[in-house]
């Protein structure tokens, strides 16, 4: 049983090592496009969009895959991520979760 458990905890640290992988340098290249709407910092000046600054990284990272693959759909967001690969969205994760939050 303690095996079992060990090997559940090694499996689950080695996703969200995973989940956190991006380089926010590269991100922050990449995030030029995203200031329309979320703003220059990852703060929106427009209520109807979110703030990306300080956001979770793996929260990050999961929905703009998920605009990317689909399985959540935004007429705006959905076209925009559809060209990103997997870096892409991390790094762009990392980006925005590394800036101060946009309260």
């Amino acid at each position: 049983m303690k095996k079992i458990i060990l090997a559940t905890a090694l499996v689950a640290a080695s996703f969200s090592t995973a989940a956190l992988a991006g380089d926010a340098a590269a991100g922050k290249a990449k995030a030029a496009v995203c200031a329309g709407c979320h703003g220059p910092n990852g703060v929106s000046a427009n209520p109807m969009w979110p703030n990306l600054a300080g956001q979770k990284e793996a929260y990050l990272a999961k929905q703009i895959k998920a605009f990317r693959d689909g399985t959540r759909k935004d007429p705006t967001m959905s076209p925009m991520a559809a060209g990103l690969t997997d870096a892409d969205a991390e790094n762009l994760a990392a980006y925005f979760a590394s800036l101060p939050c946009g309260k």
